[in-house]
């Protein structure tokens, strides 16, 4: 049985080199910092799903506060907002969840940052009863591949033509997973 209140509560990792890291519930108050990380010439708008800077900030950002499947946390360093992820799509009755729509600002990209964040993530969704995490993956984006490739999960496929990005272009989608019992025997 998943835990949902324990799986969304704050998180934190003081012992990184980089800073002290904290996982927070999006709120009203992590808006501009979100809004200040995501700058319009970010090469990575070309491979994300949905566009989140400039003029389609506010939107976005009220679809993301407003779904309930999808559990956003701002993450900050030492205080500051530099990027989010989510847990999406909890299913209980499954005992499954998805590690999905990260962004790291570009200050923070490449510095280990989202390998410590998503640890967080794996550590607190196993220990509140989730035996199977899911990453998806646009087939383009090789970085996050390796990402979670190095976190210890299993590329199970191709989802063919899964979806229509903004920019229209029409993405294949890898799918990614990691067991509760694979992360137990890790290292």
């Amino acid at each position: 049985m998943i835990d949902l209140a324990a799986l969304l509560q704050p998180m934190a990792d003081e012992g990184w080199e980089g800073g002290a890291i904290r996982l927070e519930p999006v709120a009203e108050r992590h808006l501009a910092g979100l809004n200040a990380c995501f700058l319009p010439d970010d090469p990575v708008w070309e491979i994300y799903p949905a566009p989140l800077y400039g003029e389609h900030f506010e939107t976005r950002a009220r679809a993301l506060l407003d779904n309930p499947a999808r559990h956003v946390f701002a993450v900050m360093l030492d205080g500051e907002v530099v990027g989010m992820t989510s847990f999406l799509n909890i299913a209980p009755d499954r005992e499954t969840a998805e590690i999905g729509g990260t962004f790291m600002a570009p200050k923070v990209r490449g510095s280990g940052m989202n390998g410590r964040v998503k640890r967080l993530l794996l550590d607190r969704a196993f220990a509140s009863g989730i035996r199977r995490i899911e990453f998806r993956i646009d087939e383009r984006n090789a970085r996050s591949q390796a990402a979670v490739a190095k976190l210890g999960a299993v590329k199970e496929g191709t989802l063919r033509a899964e979806r229509i990005t903004w920019t229209g272009h029409v993405r294949d989608t890898a799918m990614w997973s990691i067991l509760a019992d694979e992360w137990a025997a890790r290292d």
